[in-house]
């Protein structure tokens, strides 16, 4: 009954998203539209970002369920951005209502996890301190979240397809030579 009710709140959120700005949607929009009491809400949320925090974590476990090895990284890349896509009211009007500060984090969590895959499974076989490959993970998720940014913030106008292609001839075999420096050097 608890996930019922927390997504019956973040089916509301993004109805009402379409409706108006996130910075005009009050706990009591979302508890009418949803049919549920404020002290529900309350039970499940400390306040709307937290719902909104809540929605993105979801989505992104959604998102990457299988997908987070090095032959699949470009299939995790491409459905994070077709759930920006389909996301996109709600994702443009966190951008804008919240701080793109926000965006970032919900995009932080949902690519190191889909990279720290990636290079744990690259590092098989491999003396690689553990800092080290989340080294490399973080460096590889800053450059894609940038990207992403860049492309939310002109509009999703840019095929993903391309992005990822382009993406894949620049960092094609450079995870695994990474790994293999840093367990040379060690």
């Amino acid at each position: 009954m608890s996930q019922t009710t927390k997504r019956a709140l973040e089916a509301s959120l993004k109805k009402l998203l379409l409706q108006k700005p996130l910075s005009k949607i009050t706990v009591s929009d979302l508890t009418e539209d949803c049919g549920v009491s404020r002290m529900t809400f309350y039970y499940h949320f400390k306040d709307i970002y937290d719902l909104v925090e809540w929605s993105c974590v979801e989505d992104a476990a959604r998102v990457l369920e299988g997908k987070k090895t090095y032959a699949t990284w470009q299939d995790g890349f491409f459905q994070i951005f077709q759930a920006v896509e389909e996301n996109k009211p709600f994702i443009l009007n966190v951008y804008r209502s919240v701080s793109r500060e926000q965006v970032e984090i919900y995009l932080y969590k949902l690519t190191f996890d889909l990279l720290m895959g990636v290079v744990e499974e690259q590092s098989a076989g491999l003396s690689v301190r553990q800092e080290d490959k989340k080294f490399i993970a973080d460096f590889y998720k800053y450059g894609f979240v940038g990207l992403m940014l860049d492309w939310i913030k002109h509009g999703m106008q840019e095929d993903p397809h391309q992005i990822i292609r382009r993406l894949s001839t620049l960092i094609h075999g450079d995870i695994a030579r990474a790994l293999q420096a840093f367990a040379a050097n060690r």
